[in-house]
């Protein structure tokens, strides 16, 4: 079955980086874009990155462009989100993603935390 583990979420203060990771099985990862998305508390899901099959085409929300970068290894089924500069405003659960016909699919879910 499908299943998406993320991890490298955490604390961390205004300005700095962490790294998430999502480890994918369950499909063929290389022939799917893949997805990040976020959930601040009390708001609903928002849509951050995403990623072609082949990770040469990545796409950004507006408000982390040129702080995040989205990257994949297909030789390992992994998909990470590179986050510098953060700030408090990117304090969220980050789910990796991904739209196999009928429905999404998410993992459990990483907590970041950006606060001095």
């Amino acid at each position: 079955q499908v299943q998406l583990v993320e991890s490298g979420g955490g604390w961390v203060q205004p300005g700095g980086s962490l790294r998430l990771s999502c480890a994918a099985s369950g499909f063929t990862f290389s022939m799917n874009s893949m997805t990040w998305v976020r959930q601040a508390p009390g708001k609903g899901l928002e849509w951050v990155s995403d990623i072609n099959s082949g990770g040469a085409n990545t796409r950004y929300t507006d408000s982390v462009k040129g702080r995040f970068t989205i990257s994949r290894d297909n030789t390992m089924n992994r998909l990470w989100l590179q986050m510098n500069s953060l700030k408090p405003e990117d304090t969220a659960v980050y789910y990796c993603n991904i739209y196999l016909p009928p429905r999404d699919y998410w993992g459990q879910g990483t907590q970041v935390t950006v606060s001095s």
